[in-house]
């Protein structure tokens, strides 16, 4: 069931996912050659004690880290340690906190210096499709909505599109409802409602989108072991239109 949010919950939403792009700043401007894993993971749990919040996803299923720090043909669920970033290589990161009571949720798509063509095209268009599904999230629409504007987009690139994994509502818990697919049927699904909060992540593969769990139990790569990207942002849906509590600097 989705569960709408208070106005003193919108409030501390505006506020946490403010602090959370925050925070993604800061590890964005660390990611260049040489970078280690632990040690931007150690990072996040720094920036995270310093704004006063806590870290959503260590001990969540499990998962031993505090990002996910996922390289090339890994997409999400990556894990950070005994990984050293090379020129060339992208990066995936995803963070995720908790703030008084609520969660906040996002990820990125970062080059590793200066990075092939179809690298910096598939990052591009993974980026676009946000933003695109984004302007689809008003009251009224339906999660069919985004889902179909991600997809088309997407297939009109010749990207693959990943549909094992998806977008969430956001709370109170790390996910809730409704289930934010990247694909979809115009006007079908749940509809969108002013005080709903939700995770859009489009994930995008050069070749099947289709994608396997590794061996660690945790990270999803690509099946056919092309690059891979996400982008993801948390969304207040309002009267006024989708609002971007997690906006960063460009």
């Amino acid at each position: 069931m989705t569960i709408l949010k208070t106005l003193a919950e919108i409030q501390i939403a505006k506020a946490g996912g403010g602090i959370l792009a925050e925070i993604m700043q800061e590890l964005k401007l660390q990611v260049k050659p040489g970078l280690r894993g632990e040690d931007l993971d150690k990072l996040a749990e720094i920036l995270a004690q310093k704004y006063g919040v806590e870290c959503a996803f260590k001990g969540y299923q499990g998962f031993p880290a505090n990002i996910c720090f996922s390289v090339n043909e890994e997409l999400v669920h990556g894990l950070p340690f005994n990984k050293v970033l090379k020129e060339g290589d992208i990066l995936s990161l995803d963070f995720g906190i908790r703030f008084k009571g609520l969660h906040f949720d996002m990820a990125l798509t970062l080059p590793v210096g200066k990075v092939s063509p179809e690298a910096q095209r598939l990052i591009r268009v993974t980026k676009k499709s946000l933003k695109r599904g984004i302007k689809k999230a008003k009251v009224g629409n339906t999660v069919g909505d985004i889902g179909n504007t991600i997809e088309r987009y997407v297939h009109s690139q010749g990207l693959g599109l990943v549909k094992e994994l998806a977008g969430h509502g956001i709370g109170k818990k790390l996910h809730e409802d409704p289930q934010i697919l990247n694909y979809g049927k115009r006007h079908k699904g749940e509809k969108l409602r002013a005080g709903m909060l939700i995770c859009i992540e489009p994930m995008v593969t050069l070749g099947s989108g289709k994608v396997k769990k590794a061996k660690d139990g945790f990270t999803f790569v690509s099946e056919d072991h092309t690059l891979s990207a996400h982008f993801e942002h948390t969304v207040l849906i309002t009267k006024e239109g989708p609002l971007v509590l997690t906006q960063i600097e460009e």
